[in-house]
């Protein structure tokens, strides 16, 4: 195990983020959506990692904007990640867990991730930044969230290329993992001492409806689908093999990614209240999400499943609440206690993040038509509000010093059965 991410109490990792999404492309009917140039962290940086480092969290979930460091296919312009890196870790002491990939790709890409050639291109980039940051950066996530990024931009049709329906999805997906083989690959050829991190989003949907049985089936099998593909799982009998087939992927596609297998260091899972619903049946008949109070032990049920799943050390890469600051204290204390009970019981969560450390900007901003300041989204240990000149002030909520109790908390040791301990002794 690496520094940053120990099953040692001394070892667990604290940490947040700052809001990485990147859809630069715009069309009638949808803005792009730069979440540092909308939080200002663009212009904000050093201020931002400054109060970071006060919170004393070790560690930052941060992204490289792709559209900006290689603006032509041929050109690269690196000035704004290196200062802000540079400053990050050398200056504030404070260890980057690099974002490679946090949805958007350069505006040149033509068609995006269904370009013929994006996974040979992904695969580049990310050689090219293992390069350059190898002395500033241990840690990295491929891609942020594939299955989110494959139904945004394959099943809804909002993010490029636009797809929609399951055939979009299918096509968007595959795609995204052939990326992130392409790139795990490069990654560890140019930094063999690279730790991955690889993200996904964690949910769980279950209904009342015998009808909808199916369906929360397979859209709770979805969210592990390109996590399978790319460590080289999917093979005929797998679960979705039969809806992957129908939606275009093919027998050679399949046994490309079992032949190309990648492993990682690290499940890192993302959660949040929203993540777990059920669903119901509308008046005309279609489904429905059913959103409920979610109380944050619920993170231990999707943790187990994903664990029993794969057997991996498990990271909390993302959650908090969409609360006032009394709720998201709640919700903080909810899951760091599950996370707690989690590490008795034997299973290696081995950090806590804490998502993201601003306001960030809602999504829903893209397709809208009001001002910036209408979507502002209140998640964070500082909240931001706009002052008389447009500034974004941050502003520190309670919830930095309830983080930091947390953090001066040491956490329990995994727990390890006898008989698993009497197994590793006489290997």
């Amino acid at each position: 195990m690496s520094d940053l991410f120990s099953s040692s109490p001394a070892g667990f990792c604290w940490a947040t983020g700052i809001e990485d999404t990147f859809i630069p492309q715009a069309r009638p009917g949808l803005r792009a959506l730069d979440e540092y140039k909308l939080t200002q962290h663009d212009k904000l940086w050093q201020s931002d990692f400054d109060l970071v480092a006060e919170s004393g969290v070790r560690a930052l979930r941060w992204g490289i904007p792709w559209y900006q460091v290689q603006p032509r296919p041929d050109e690269w312009d690196w000035r704004w990640t290196d200062k802000a890196l540079e400053y990050l870790v050398t200056v504030k002491g404070i260890t980057p867990i690099l974002d490679l990939m946090h949805y958007g790709t350069p505006l040149w890409l033509d068609n995006s991730f269904i370009n013929n050639r994006y996974p040979e291109l992904v695969a580049g980039y990310t050689r090219a930044v293992a390069e350059r940051y190898h002395s500033l950066v241990q840690y990295y996530t491929p891609l942020n969230e594939p299955t989110v990024n494959a139904d945004m931009c394959g099943r809804q049709g909002e993010w490029p290329p636009y797809l929609s329906g399951d055939d979009g999805y299918v096509k968007v997906a595959l795609a995204l993992a052939r990326g992130i083989v392409l790139a795990t690959q490069a990654l560890k050829a140019e930094q063999p001492g690279a730790v991955t991190v690889q993200v996904e989003a964690l949910w769980h949907t279950s209904t009342r409806v015998e009808s909808l049985a199916s369906t929360v089936e397979q859209n709770n099998a979805r969210q592990y689908l390109c996590f399978d593909l790319v460590t080289g799982r999917v093979a005929d009998d797998y679960p979705l093999a039969g809806y992957l087939y129908e939606h275009g992927a093919t027998s050679a596609d399949l046994a490309w990614f079992r032949q190309n297998a990648v492993t990682f260091d690290l499940f890192g899972a993302n959660f949040y209240p929203w993540s777990y619903t059920e669903l119901g049946l509308q008046k005309n008949g279609r489904p429905r999400r059913i959103l409920r109070h979610t109380h944050g032990d619920k993170i231990a049920e999707v943790i187990n499943d994903a664990y029993s799943r794969y057997h991996m050390p498990v990271a909390i890469t993302e959650t908090s609440a969409r609360r006032d600051v009394a709720g998201r204290a709640q919700w903080m204390d909810e899951t760091i206690d599950a996370v707690r009970n989690l590490r008795r019981q034997g299973i290696p969560v081995v950090g806590y993040t804490w998502f993201p450390f601003l306001t960030m900007i809602d999504w829903a901003y893209r397709r809208g038509r009001r001002p910036v300041e209408s979507y502002l989204l209140y998640l964070g240990l500082y909240d931001s509000t706009f002052d008389a000149g447009r500034i974004l002030q941050r502003h520190r909520t309670p919830l930095v010093d309830h983080y930091q109790q947390h953090m001066a908390q040491p956490m329990p040791p995994v727990f390890i059965p006898d008989k698993v301990t009497a197994a590793h002794r006489a290997g």
